[in-house]
């Protein structure tokens, strides 16, 4: 018996291995020529499996090798912080203590640009909102710059002396993070194994770092003074936007906006005395973003700006500010402009055009007409075009369809040439639950995306529980109309007989700055109508359990779903809060007065958006529950969840919550993650899942 179990075994093992329902597709993929194109699947370019498609022989060959020049910095000075290679690669600059270095690779001689690095001096190294609000999280921190002649080296000097300090407890001891107490953060370890993480962090209507502009010429002999700096006013009340060097390295471009953010102005900066051309000039009813997608060529900048259509559209704007262009027009969003070819006239962008979720790849010619280069009922991804631009490699997928790679010609005449499907022989959609794109129109003409997973051997004549995914933030829209392999994770809705919904506001974009603009010093208050419209949407479907609808989210979404069990208990029963802003004076200056102005000026409109005024409208207190009922489930309940070390979104915001719930008796669930950041990770990321699941199957399974 034991024999014949250990057959039948290696045959289901085999059954199981015989069936090939994904493949693998590669990860990344380089142009090494016009016509070559290589393929690599775990990023270096150097795995086994690695292989290169030639466009115009059609032939594929196994086994190309093509790593980048360096896989790893060949000098690598103590304490270097963001090493970055010059672009003829013969040097790299880095910061150490918040001071700028450069070092020579052939010889590593070290040569030191800036001389007052301290805990609140920081030069080309950000404060922290410029970190997270303008230059982002993955440039980790960097705030230096190499001219295109790999000569000079550009850097914004930050003075963090006045910018309120907020202290970050730990009750773990951090001896590598307080290594170097001139670095930002600062930390120190304290008695009995604790730290302190001290980060200047201006919350909303507080002061802000001031900012220089310097440049130096790194073949220069170096010393104190010898910086070119910008010809700004540090003491204005103003943010610097993500700067660019011009193509010959004479000029570095500056974006400044105010403290309203309403106006940008762009200008020129030489590089040998500091002095400033004005270039360009923006201003806008509401807010404005920086200069994000860009290309510059010889002749201009071709940039996406939203002010004038309320759609994102792509302008040409001329070095001297004297040629200002729109190129497009149309409702499109989410635009990123890919290729320029001057010489024809032709823009190569991605965007959200034809449809609301996804995005295609277009062409925009010189006059003006507008051509799809990718099917637009895929989302198109990762397009990369050869060095001639004669051809363009993308990945493609929707909700239902796993993700291709193919190979396309740029003139959008020819077929494409598919170089990968994740789709394998044994593939059975009906074995999964898939999502479906749906849609609800507000009462006042907004159509909105949503998409919607029903359980396995769904039946329509019995009724189920929802849970719904949000956000809710501006312009970061959770819905979008792509592939995900399924897994345990995604199909345990399902799995649970649940119906499980994503759903956008008008504020996620899919609107144009038509949605976007009614936000404007009143955060929350319409995201607050549209999510409550779903729930009516959901409710009006006759296989919905209007009395089992729950709603999830993290930070926006946090305090999104907070706002909902306390203004729509009777839509939304059941909630998950992660890592949510609570009271919008608590969050930082440049994100939070950008739709909201600054507590002063707008105390109405922080009043209205602020979760803890209306935690007397969460019903839950405790005896309140219907003990009669038999269930012993509480017809609403909200769980609250925050980690301690959170950079972003401080756990102050959830304490001040806690404190207004216990004044007024209200029962809730809590839990909290010592040092988990703006996100769970690792074994704190596994417990949130599992907790969450045991939540979620207590409250909408009963």
């Amino acid at each position: 018996m034991k024999i014949k179990f250990t057959i039948f075994l290696i045959f289901l093992a085999a059954g199981f291995a015989a069936a090939q329902e994904f493949n693998d597709i590669p990860k990344a993929w380089k142009w090494v020529s016009d016509a070559e194109v290589v393929f690599t699947y775990d990023g270096t370019y150097a795995d086994s499996s690695a292989f290169s498609v030639d466009v115009r022989s059609k032939v594929r060959k196994v086994g190309v090798k093509a790593p980048e020049k360096y896989s790893d910095f060949p000098v690598k000075p103590d304490g270097a912080v963001n090493l970055t290679y010059s672009p003829d690669s013969t040097k790299l600059a880095f910061t150490r203590d918040n001071d700028l270095y450069v070092v020579n690779i052939a010889d590593s001689v070290e040569t030191r640009l800036t001389f007052d690095g301290s805990d609140v001096i920081l030069n080309g190294y950000a404060s922290w909102v410029y970190y997270e609000e303008i230059f982002g999280r993955p440039t980790r921190y960097r705030a230096f710059w190499w001219a295109p002649d790999s000569r000079k080296l550009a850097f914004y000097r930050f003075d963090n002396s006045n910018v309120p300090m907020f202290p970050i407890y730990s009750a773990f001891a951090d001896p590598e993070g307080g290594a170097s107490q001139s670095q930002s953060p600062k930390v120190t370890d304290l008695a009995l194994g604790g730290s302190l993480s001290e980060t200047r962090y201006p919350k909303a209507g507080q002061e802000n770092p001031k900012v220089r502009i310097g440049i130096v010429d790194v073949d220069q002999t170096v010393s104190d003074g010898k910086v070119v700096w910008a010809d700004f006013d540090e003491q204005q009340d103003q943010y610097f936007g993500p700067p660019f060097w011009s193509p010959d390295s004479r000029e570095f471009f500056v974006p400044r906006m105010p403290r309203l953010q309403n106006t940008l102005d762009l200008y020129a900066l030489d590089p040998s005395n500091g002095s400033r051309r004005h270039v360009y000039n923006e201003t806008y009813k509401t807010w404005l973003n920086w200069i994000y997608s860009a290309i510059f060529t010889d002749k201009g900048l071709y940039m996406v700006r939203e002010f004038e259509t309320d759609w994102q559209q792509i302008y040409f704007l001329s070095y001297d500010g004297t040629d200002f262009r729109r190129l497009t027009d149309g409702p499109n969003w989410n635009v990123n402009i890919i290729r320029v070819d001057e010489k024809k006239g032709d823009v190569y962008f991605t965007a959200k055009r034809d449809a609301v979720a996804k995005q295609a790849l277009y062409k925009v010619n010189k006059k003006g007409n507008i051509i799809a280069l990718t099917d637009p009922s895929y989302n198109a991804t990762g397009v990369t075009f050869s060095p001639d631009g004669k051809h363009f490699v993308a990945s493609y997928s929707n909700i239902t369809t796993p993700t291709r790679i193919g190979i396309f010609p740029s003139s959008g005449k020819g077929g494409e040439r598919l170089v990968a499907d994740m789709k394998g022989p044994d593939y059975d959609p009906s074995k999964y639950a898939l999502g479906e794109l749906v849609y609800m129109t507000t009462e006042d003409g907004f159509r909105l995306p949503g998409m919607i997973v029903y359980p396995k051997n769904f039946d329509p004549s019995k009724k189920y529980p929802v849970h719904v995914d949000i956000y809710g933030g501006p312009d970061t829209p959770l819905v979008r109309d792509r592939w995900i392999t399924p897994n345990a994770d995604n199909q345990w809705w399902s799995d649970n007989g649940i119906i499980q919904i994503t759903v956008d506001p008008r504020a996620a974009g899919h609107n144009g700055r038509k949605g976007l603009d009614m936000i404007y010093r009143q955060l929350t208050v319409n995201e607050i109508k549209d999510f409550c419209a779903w729930a009516d949407w959901l409710k009006a479907l006759p296989y919905v359990d209007g009395d089992r609808i729950g709603v999830e989210g993290f930070s926006f979404g946090g305090t999104m779903t907070c706002m909902l069990l306390m203004q729509a208990p009777d839509k939304f029963h059941y909630g998950v809060a992660g890592g949510g802003v609570y009271d919008w004076a608590l969050y930082d200056t440049h994100y939070t007065e950008r739709y909201m102005d600054m507590p002063q000026s707008n105390p109405e409109g922080y009043a209205v958006s602020k979760v803890l005024n209306y935690v007397d409208g969460y019903p839950v207190t405790y005896g309140s529950e219907n003990e009669n009922s038999g269930k012993h489930i509480e017809p609403v309940m909200l769980k609250i969840t925050h980690g301690t070390g959170d950079d972003n979104v401080h756990h102050q915001n959830t304490l001040q919550l806690l404190d207004e719930l216990h004044k007024k008796g209200k029962k809730f669930d809590f839990m909290i993650y010592p040092d988990g950041m703006h996100g769970y990770r690792g074994y704190q990321g596994q417990h949130f899942k599992a907790a969450n699941r045991e939540f979620w199957k207590k409250y909408l399974l009963f």
